[in-house]
C-alpha cells in the first residue's frame, strides 16, 4: 500500500530540465522514483498525466506538477531541507533572477543548438556564443565553491545540466575560463550531482 504514496518523477533521460529537477531531489535526498520516459514514444502516457504531454512531470500522491520551475519551487517548500534558496527576500529575489537569466541568456541556445530543425550555421553561430558567454563570466566562479554562493542553490541546479552537456553541444572553454572549469570539476564530482545522473548522460563524457 505504501507505493500509492510514493513520490514519483516522470524524466526525460536526456533533458537538461529534468536533469536540474533530478539534483534538486538528490540535493534534499529525497526518496523518489525516477521513471525515464522517451518523450518520442511515451506522449500518449504522458498526455494522461498532464494537458501537455511533457516532462518532467512529478507526482505526490493527488498533486500532479509538470513545469521545472515550480516542480523546484514545491520541492523548496516540500523539503526545506537543506534549503536551496536564501533566507532572505533580497537574496531569495537575486537568486531567481539569475535562473531567469540562464535560462534566458544560456538556455535558449541550448535548445536551439539540441534541436535537429536548426540550420547548421545557425548552430555553429549559437556554439560560438555560448561558449564565449560562458567564458566571459568565468571570473563570477572564482571566490566563492558553488554560483555565487556559499552553499549549493537552485541556481546550480539550474546550471550544471547546460555545463554537463557541453560537449554535447561542441563547446570547448578556454583555458583562460579557469573559475569555471573548476567550479565544473568540483560539482560533477559532489554526490548529490552524480547520483542525479541518467545512463544516457553519464555516457555524455565517458567518452
Amino acid at each position: 500500500m505504501g507505493v500509492a504514496n510514493r513520490l514519483i518523477c516522470y524524466s526525460d533521460p536526456v533533458d537538461h530540465y529534468s536533469h536540474r529537477v533530478r539534483i534538486v531531489l538528490a540535493e534534499k535526498s529525497v526518496a523518489v522514483e525516477i521513471r525515464d520516459v522517451d518523450p518520442s514514444l511515451g506522449r500518449a502516457r504522458l498526455a494522461e498525466l498532464n494537458p501537455y504531454g511533457v516532462l518532467p512531470t512529478l507526482v505526490d500522491r493527488d498533486l500532479l506538477l509538470y513545469e521545472p520551475g515550480v516542480i523546484m519551487e514545491y520541492l523548496e517548500e516540500r523539503y526545506p531541507h537543506p534549503s536551496l534558496l536564501p533566507a532572505y527576500p533580497v537574496a531569495r529575489a537575486n537568486s531567481r533572477l539569475l535562473m531567469h537569466r540562464i535560462q534566458h541568456d544560456w538556455c535558449t541556445s541550448v535548445d536551439r543548438i539540441l534541436d535537429p530543425e536548426t540550420d547548421t550555421n545557425i548552430r555553429r553561430r549559437l556554439r560560438n556564443e555560448l561558449g564565449a558567454s560562458l567564458a566571459s563570466v568565468s571570473p563570477l566562479f572564482a571566490d566563492k565553491p558553488f554560483f555565487l554562493s556559499e552553499e549549493p542553490s537552485l541556481v546550480d541546479c539550474c546550471l550544471l545540466p547546460v555545463l554537463w552537456r557541453l560537449p554535447l553541444l561542441g563547446v570547448e572553454l578556454p583555458r583562460s575560463a579557469k573559475p569555471l572549469l573548476e567550479y565544473m570539476d568540483r560539482q560533477f564530482s559532489r554526490q548529490a550531482f552524480q547520483a542525479s545522473l541518467s545512463a544516457i548522460e553519464r555516457d555524455m563524457r565517458s567518452h
